[in-house]
């Protein structure tokens, strides 16, 4: 016991502005850990969602620039819940005294991930009651987003695996069907460019998600 609760200080310890990283809505890098914020799943980067008028807005680059906001020049902390399959720690996570995840989901910039917890589903109905954010209309949630990307992106992959380890001069960076560099990114096998099945498989090889912000 002694030996986690030790653990846990260090990953609570301040982390200077100049080592935060935003991954995207719902993931940060801070100090060279990569965390996924527990109990929400913003959309993704280049996802879309709809107005009540039923025009399209990108509230996946919005979501991105709202946790952006959010940790802006405030002293980050992380306490770490568990570990995902894609090696990510899921953690707890706050910028200065506010709970991030809670503070996205009543902007409506991410949903209460209710499948895993439910610890935010009542700012979620508020966030819902008052139309913000994701909530103006009916819109795909972010599951439903990757799930249908993969499934196109998947037959014309080799093996079915559609997710591409592109080498650039930002380093080894991975796109899954669902960013908004995935149509564009060519894979080169003779270069060392790779597909990989899944994230966890792309991490274990050295590389890493794009960087939105």
């Amino acid at each position: 016991m002694l030996r986690v609760l030790i653990a846990l200080a260090c990953l609570c310890a301040p982390v200077a502005a100049d080592n935060l990283r935003i991954v995207d809505g719902d993931t940060l890098d801070l100090g060279g850990i990569r965390y996924r914020i527990n109990g929400i799943d913003a959309p993704e980067a280049g996802q879309k969602c709809k107005t009540d008028t039923g025009k399209d807005w990108a509230c996946g680059t919005a979501a991105t620039d709202a946790l952006f906001a959010l940790t802006r020049g405030k002293t980050v902390t992380c306490q770490e819940l568990a570990t995902d399959g894609y090696g990510r720690i899921v953690a707890r996570c706050f910028a200065g005294s506010t709970d991030v995840a809670r503070e996205m989901v009543a902007q409506g910039m991410a949903w209460a991930f209710l499948k895993f917890s439910d610890e935010y589903e009542s700012d979620q109905n508020r966030a819902k009651a008052q139309q913000r954010g994701i909530w103006q209309a009916a819109s795909q949630t972010p599951w439903d987003y990757r799930a249908a990307r993969w499934t196109v992106a998947a037959q014309k992959a080799p093996d079915g695996c559609a997710i591409k380890g592109n080498i650039s001069s930002g380093g080894k960076i991975y796109h899954a069907p669902w960013s908004p560099w995935y149509n564009r990114t060519k894979i080169s096998l003779s270069k060392g460019e790779r597909w990989f099945c899944d994230e966890g498989e792309a991490v274990a090889a050295g590389w890493r998600a794009p960087y939105w912000k």
